[in-house]
């Protein structure tokens, strides 16, 4: 891992991101369904715990179980680090004063108390959704990341796009929250005969970053990005 970087873990990604992620920052991967959102938070985890850190998942979309099946099709045993290392925790995003307490008051408190180094919160959409009106959901949302900014903790949160804009997440919040920000999206090819997966990281405070758009492809057991390639 390079000096003062925290490693994504994903062949390609990392190079782009100048060596990784900066510690103690936050990044959203943003992106529409089947991009892989998921799979790049779970190879961030996965890079942490192969490290000896301690890291936080919590979902709000899918169970435990099936968080942790994802993992073991990837060849990945979680078993050993279950709740030593891993903490995953499965949140209902209907119920809104549980979902809402446990992630504005109870996630400071474990950060500190498992010492967790890497956290995800896969999707921030759905807890974005619990509030009414937009002016209520920037006001949460900004005390929230706030106050994760006093842990010393690397975050990682996903994000469905907007419906009508793929490059934007689903709020247009989180991006301007965030001190990375990577979109994920589809790239068809101009005869319409290809489609390809590409990312592009379109911020990074306090850092150089690649801003050119590469290719990348969802093996079963790794992710990589071709950051030597064009998408087409």
């Amino acid at each position: 891992m390079s000096k003062n970087r925290v490693n994504v873990g994903i062949i390609g990604l990392d190079d782009m991101l100048g060596g990784g992620l900066l510690p103690g920052s936050i990044s959203a991967i943003i992106g529409t369904y089947g991009t892989g959102k998921t799979t790049f938070s779970l190879e961030f985890v996965w890079d942490g715990l192969k490290k000896g850190e301690h890291v936080i998942y919590i979902s709000l979309e899918e169970r435990e179980d099936r968080i942790l099946g994802y993992m073991r099709q990837k060849g990945w045993d979680p078993v050993p680090y279950l709740n030593t290392a891993l903490f995953v925790i499965k949140l209902d995003p209907t119920d809104f004063n549980l979902a809402n307490n446990r992630i504005k008051n109870e996630l400071p408190n474990l950060i500190n108390e498992v010492k967790a180094s890497r956290v995800v919160i896969d999707p921030i959409s759905l807890f974005e959704d619990l509030f009414e009106n937009d002016a209520d959901r920037r006001r949460e949302m900004f005390r929230f990341v706030e106050g994760l900014r006093d842990k010393d903790c690397t975050i990682m949160m996903t994000s469905e796009t907007a419906p009508e804009n793929i490059f934007a997440s689903r709020h247009s919040l989180i991006e301007y929250l965030a001190d990375t920000v990577i979109v994920l999206r589809y790239v068809r090819s101009g005869d319409l005969t290809d489609v390809h997966l590409a990312l592009e990281v379109v911020k990074m405070r306090m850092s150089a970053h690649s801003r050119e758009i590469k290719p990348y492809e969802i093996e079963q057991d790794q992710v990589t990005v071709y950051s030597e390639a064009n998408v087409f």
